[in-house]
């Protein structure tokens, strides 16, 4: 099982974005993001929904349900 921070720090990358870039465009602290990347922390449902509108997944995919993984 993939955890939330593997899959936020994969979408970052694959979108050839710096944790900054990404902070700025939800508009939350870099060091933030960075705690959600190392899963020491937890996004509210407010910038999940961001992250996922920023990567074009769903909140599903983020969150690991089964069923809505994407390839």
């Amino acid at each position: 099982m993939i955890l939330l921070g593997d899959k936020l720090k994969e979408l970052r990358k694959g979108s050839a974005l710096t944790q900054k870039q990404v902070a700025e465009k939800l508009g939350i602290a870099h060091n933030t993001l960075s705690q959600f990347e190392n899963d020491l922390a937890r996004p509210s449902y407010e910038v999940l929904v961001r992250l996922a509108l920023l990567y074009d997944v769903t909140t599903d995919y983020l969150l690991g349900n089964k069923s809505y993984d994407q390839p």
